[in-house]
């Protein structure tokens, strides 16, 4: 055996006396400013603040007219009147109604589409036929179709409410059942799931959290269009024993033609409002009561 080189022998070395080691605190008490930082709520809440501030400031430096933006004390003013004199939130709550009614129904539908083709290979065609065909439409170009065939109404907007839900939620639902491990696949299997069972109890469980990104994405294009159809005819829902007329996209729209343009903003407030509490109270919920407790996701 060839003789090591001396210069790839590691010399001996002895460490010399180090000392006492010293320790540091494993854990310490955070101080309130800390804590009062660490928590999710607050960290949003101060962005709003800045926005807010930077929005009145400029306002009222800039000399922009109340016609192109309003100050946001204006706003908030018009929103308070809007709420206690002109039944906003009856308005509210008529859009909300009929969102639920097209969410649901477009969920519905979704489910049938992505079971059929998680289990057969007819399903996935016709599933991928119909989302490239479809998904890049705008569901607003649907409208001009919707006062044809269901008249001026509810039923419309429902029909365009459904065009903004199917695609995203049956297309996430898909991505997420394909993207289920063989491995898993291969468990439901030696179980004996088959069919609906097998789509119930490992694909849905499994794929979850690319479905629940698919109920926000539907949501959230669901709420735009609602917002959107209204605008043009959401006058004609109306809530008689209220004596509210129309949807939160109708009060936008003729307080625009009234040249208010602070409650136009009050208007476009409460939609970010009802998108952000949706966000908050709904998804997140089921968030921490699925993924994040199943360990799916980060917390």
């Amino acid at each position: 055996m060839d003789k090591i080189p001396d210069v790839l022998v590691r010399p001996e070395f002895e460490a010399s006396d180090i000392g006492k080691a010293s320790t540091a605190d494993v854990a310490r008490k955070l101080t309130l400013i800390e804590r009062i930082s660490d928590m999710h709520s607050v960290r949003k809440l101060s962005i709003l603040v800045i926005v807010v501030i930077v929005w009145e400031v400029y306002s009222r430096l800039s000399g922009v007219s109340e016609l192109i933006l309003p100050k946001f004390s204006a706003t908030a003013l018009a929103l308070a009147d809007a709420v206690f004199s002109e039944q906003l939130l009856y308005m509210v709550w008529n859009s909300i109604t009929v969102l639920i009614s097209g969410y649901a129904i477009g969920i519905v539908i979704a489910t049938l589409l992505t079971t059929a083709a998680a289990t057969t290979r007819f399903g996935s065609d016709i599933l991928s036929t119909l989302t490239a065909m479809l998904n890049p439409l705008p569901a607003i170009a649907l409208l001009p179709l919707a006062l044809l065939w269901f008249g001026l109404g509810a039923d419309a907007i429902i029909f365009t409410l459904l065009h903004s839900v199917i695609w995203p939620v049956a297309l996430n639902a898909h991505v997420g059942f394909m993207s289920v491990s063989e491995t898993q696949r291969m468990v439901g299997r030696n179980y004996g799931l088959r069919g609906i069972v097998y789509v119930v109890k490992l694909l849905i469980p499994a794929a979850f959290p690319q479905i629940l990104m698919g109920l926000k994405i539907g949501w959230s294009y669901a709420w735009r269009t609602l917002i959107a159809a209204e605008l043009v005819f959401g006058g004609s829902i109306s809530d008689t024993s209220e004596g509210a007329s129309g949807g939160l996209g109708w009060f936008i729209f003729v307080s625009q033609m009234d040249l208010r343009i602070a409650y136009v903003f009050a208007g476009l407030f409460m939609v970010i409002l009802v998108g952000v509490v949706v966000e908050t109270v709904v998804f997140n919920k089921i968030e921490s009561l699925t993924v994040r407790k199943w360990g799916m996701q980060a917390r």
